[in-house]
């Protein structure tokens, strides 16, 4: 199973957003920029600066050609090589698998689904939380 997610702050920290899509097949790069069309849904009309590290995905050349075309609302800004500190969405992982995926030997994919969602649904309900792993991260708004 392969899990992609995105945390989106406000520039004014006044919100906080988590969006998430799990695959049964590793994301590739036009599974990646199917989750950046469904991240721009919630976006309309609104430019956006997206971080993200050195998944070899991101650097494909499908993905590059649709960055390409959005440059109207996407920036994006890319995390160095080697430094998953720096990834807010990193130590949002680290919090589910510690918690609801702590010890987990699933029969299969719906048992290791199923944890997922309620640890992901948990920071959503916690804006705090996800704040926290922007702060882990060094970065502040």
């Amino acid at each position: 199973m392969s899990v992609a997610a995105a945390l989106a702050f406000r520039w004014d920290g006044g919100r906080v957003r988590l969006y998430f899509q799990t695959r049964a097949t590793p994301y590739r790069g036009p599974a990646v920029v199917d989750f950046l069309r469904a991240l721009r849904r919630h976006f309309r009309r609104t430019r956006t600066i997206l971080l993200w590290d050195g998944l070899p995905a991101h650097r494909g050349r499908v993905v590059q050609r649709y960055l390409g075309a959005h440059r109207s609302w996407l920036t994006v800004e890319r995390l160095p090589a080697y430094a998953p500190e720096l990834n807010p969405v990193e130590a949002l992982w680290g919090n589910v698998k510690g918690q609801e995926c702590a010890n987990l030997c699933a029969p299969d994919r719906r048992g290791l689904v199923r944890p997922l969602h309620r640890g992901l649904r948990r920071v959503r309900r916690r804006p705090h939380l996800a704040f926290s792993f922007l702060t882990h991260a060094g970065l502040s708004l």
